[in-house]
């Protein structure tokens, strides 16, 4: 499993498998009727996305994992250039977290989702023989 692939996957809502299908219904992450549902299977290569019932509980860990590395990254940018007060900064990171939300939800899913489903090359558009 190349990192490469995985974030190629998860930053452009593609199937982890084959690169081709999406995993979510809208690529916008911000659009209220659609933007966080996920379809069951790719269209392309069929892979089913949850694959039991609490499948997605680990993504919990992925998002959480995203949401520190935020937060580290916050908090050395404070301490080196911004020197903000702790309620200033702790206001930011409220702000960032929830205006962000839709976009850690989906990185965390398809991450998750990669993280047991190898990439393809076989299956990529172009390539099948």
């Amino acid at each position: 499993m190349s990192v490469f692939t995985t974030f190629y996957s998860a930053f452009g809502n593609r199937c982890p498998r084959c690169h081709n299908g999406r995993v979510f219904e809208n690529n916008n992450p911000y659009n209220l009727k659609n933007g966080l549902t996920m379809k069951e299977k790719c269209p392309n290569c069929g892979l089913k996305y949850e694959r039991e019932v609490g499948y997605f509980y680990g993504a919990m860990y992925m998002s959480y994992a995203l949401q520190v590395g935020l937060f580290v990254i916050l908090y050395f940018l404070n301490s080196i250039w911004w020197k903000l007060e702790n309620l200033t900064i702790l206001l930011i990171i409220i702000v960032l977290v929830i205006s962000l939300f839709p976009i850690t939800f989906r990185w965390s899913r398809i991450l998750w989702i990669a993280f047991f489903t190898p990439f393809d090359k076989t299956l990529l558009k172009g390539k099948n023989d």
